[in-house]
Order: C-alpha cells, then sequence, then structure tokens
C-alpha cells in the first residue's frame, strides 16, 4: 500500500460522508488529504484529520480553517514557512524544511474518528514516516496524532505520555514532540495560548540544532 491514494475507500463510514460532503458542496476537496511540505523534512507535523471547511475543502492540511490559522502564523516565525497565513492550495506558500499531514486523511463526521479509522488509516502515516530519512522531529498535534504516531512506530503509549510541550527520544536521531492541538476550542478557551505555541517551537528549534548531523 502506499503512503496515499486520493481514492482511498478503505472506511465505508468515513467514504460514506465524503461521498454526502462531494453532493452537498461539489466545490469542495471532499476526499483523502494528501500530506503537504518538502519530501525529506526535518520537522513533520502531525495533526487529527481535515476539517470540514478547511483541509476537506482546500484539499491541503489546515489551510481555510481556524487551526491553520495559529500554526502557519507560527511556522512562518520560526521560518519553516514561507508565508504567515494559508488560504488555498495555490496560494504560493511553501514549507521549508517541514511537512504536515494528518492521523486520518478523510474528514470524520463531527470531527470524531472512530477507533477502527485511527487504526486503519495508520499504514499511510506509518510509509509516510519511514520515507523520511535522516534527522527527524515528529511534532503531534493533540492526544489523538500523539497515540497514532506511536502506533506507526510499534512504541506503548505507557512509556511515552501525552503531555504539552514533552519530548521523547525515539532513537537514531528522532525525537517526539507533542503540544495540545491548534483548534478553535483549544485556542478561544486559551488552553493553547500563542506563547505557549510558541514555546514548542523555541523547543524544536532547540532540538533540531543540538541534533544536527
Amino acid at each position: 500500500m502506499s503512503s496515499f491514494e486520493l481514492e482511498c475507500t478503505n472506511c465505508p463510514r468515513l467514504a460514506a460522508h465524503l461521498a454526502a460532503v462531494r453532493r452537498d458542496y461539489p466545490q469542495y476537496h471532499a476526499r483523502p488529504v494528501p500530506a503537504f511540505g518538502v519530501e525529506q523534512p526535518r520537522l513533520l507535523i502531525v495533526g487529527l484529520g481535515p476539517g470540514m471547511h478547511g483541509a476537506n475543502a482546500s484539499g491541503r492540511p489546515f489551510t481555510g480553517d481556524h487551526a491553520g490559522i495559529m500554526l502557519y502564523q507560527t511556522l512562518h516565525r520560526f521560518g519553516f514557512s514561507t508565508l504567515p497565513e494559508s488560504r488555498h492550495k495555490d496560494d504560493g506558500l511553501e514549507l521549508i524544511d517541514c511537512r504536515i499531514t494528518n492521523a486520518v486523511k478523510c474528514l470524520p463526521p463531527a470531527n470524531k474518528p472512530t477507533v477502527e479509522e485511527i487504526k486503519t488509516c495508520n499504514v499511510y502515516l506509518k510509509n509516510e514516516i519511514a520515507a523520511i530519512k535522516g534527522q527527524l522531529l515528529i511534532l503531534a498535534l493533540g492526544r489523538i496524532a500523539h497515540e497514532a504516531v506511536l502506533r506507526c512506530l510499534q512504541l506503548k503509549r505507557k512509556d511515552y505520555d501525552f503531555a504539552h510541550n514533552a519530548c521523547h527520544g525515539l532513537g537514531d536521531n528522532r525525537w517526539l514532540v507533542s503540544s495540545y492541538h491548534c483548534s478553535r476550542y483549544n485556542t478561544q478557551t486559551r488552553r493553547l495560548t500563542e506563547q505557549m505555541f510558541h514555546d514548542v517551537f523555541r523547543n524544536i528549534q532547540k532540538i533540531l540544532k543540538k541534533t544536527a548531523q
């Protein structure tokens, strides 16, 4: 199985949901959303899944929804993006040493994938990570993304607890850093503030610089 299949229908519930979305919003991408960024990044960002009027509409991760506002502004501030705002997939924005993907490639109803859907889609994330060579820091946005990465790497959750700005060494010059997801709910309730998110990226820069080969 390849790292990404635009016409994947391995999850019947998700496939049916996307078919309904395509009928209601024929201008939307409404299919599995591919990763975005450089092929061999030093930073791989893993989110949960596409948002209804964001990546599901635009066809690019975190593009067109609220969660992308803080993410792309922060990527630009710390030198991982050429632009501070991601409006649509043809806006000229490019990532630098960075790639963005999701644990679940398809829009889930109510933004809640089932455990089985997360497991089914995990093979794509596993192959994406395996295709990246050399130094790599994986930033997991939220617990589901964190646990999806652990599943890919066949690591036990009890040995790699999820916590905001927690860092775990994975060996072979690879690291896993976790953050609260930059969702509308988390930012509006201030569970995740801009300062907290910037601290995560300061930590990322420090690790990448210290472990550069």
